[in-house]
C-alpha cells in the first residue's frame, strides 16, 4: 500500500509541475545550444561575398551573353528558394513538435501512477529530451554549411561566364542539399543516439 501510495505521489508531482519539468529539459537544451553557438563563433560571422575574378566575369559580359546568364541565375535562385523554404519548414515544424509535446506532457506524466504503465511516462521524457536535442544538430548542421559557403569557389580562367554561375550556383546548392537533409534527419539521428529507434 505504501509503494502504491508513493507512486501516486509521484504521478501527481509529475502531473503537478510537468510544465517546470518540461522547461528544465528545455533550459538544458538550450544552454547546449547556446554554449555550441558561442564555441563556433556563427554570431560573429561577416557576410560572404562573390570572389572578384567572378564578379569582373559578370560585369564584363555583353548583352547576348547575359541571356543564358540570366537563366542560369534565375534556376539556381528557384533552387536555393525551394530549399530554403523546406529547412524553414522543418525548423518550424520541430518548434511545433516541441509546443504540442509540451501541453500534452501531463498525461504521459500520469502513466507514472501504475507500474505497468510508468514505461509510457519514461519514453515520454526520453522523446522530450530527444526533441529538444534536435536544435543541436541543426545547429550544427548550420555550422558546418556557414564553413563550406565562406570558402570561396574556384574560379577557372577561360570558361563562360553562365558556365562559371552555374558551377557556383551548383556548388552552393550542393551544399544546401547536404544542410537540408542533415536538418531533415535531425530527429532520427537523435532518436538513434538516445536509443528511441
Amino acid at each position: 500500500a505504501v509503494k502504491t501510495f508513493v507512486r501516486f505521489a509521484l504521478a501527481q508531482g509529475a502531473v503537478t509541475y510537468g510544465l517546470e519539468l518540461m522547461m528544465a529539459l528545455f533550459s538544458i537544451a538550450q544552454g547546449a545550444v547556446s554554449t555550441i553557438m558561442d564555441a563556433s563563433g556563427l554570431t560573429a560571422m561577416s557576410d560572404t561575398a562573390l570572389p572578384d575574378e567572378m564578379v569582373t566575369i559578370i560585369e564584363d559580359v555583353g548583352f547576348l551573353e547575359s541571356i543564358p546568364l540570366w537563366a542560369v541565375t534565375l534556376l539556381g535562385s528557384l533552387f536555393i528558394w525551394v530549399l530554403s523554404l523546406v529547412m524553414i519548414l522543418t525548423v518550424y515544424s520541430r518548434f511545433f513538435k516541441l509546443y504540442i509535446a509540451t501541453a500534452i506532457a501531463p498525461i504521459p506524466l500520469a502513466s507514472f501512477a501504475g507500474q505497468p504503465s510508468s514505461s509510457i511516462g519514461m519514453a515520454f521524457i526520453k522523446s522530450y529530451a530527444a526533441i529538444c536535442l534536435e536544435g543541436c544538430v541543426i545547429l550544427l548542421a548550420c555550422i558546418i554549411f556557414s564553413q563550406f559557403a565562406s570558402s570561396p569557389p574556384v574560379v577557372t580562367e577561360g570558361l563562360a561566364p553562365a558556365t562559371v554561375v552555374w558551377n557556383y550556383i551548383g556548388e552552393l546548392v550542393f551544399n544546401m542539399l547536404v544542410l537540408v537533409g542533415s536538418i531533415k534527419m535531425s530527429d532520427r539521428i537523435i532518436r538513434e543516439l538516445m536509443g528511441l529507434g
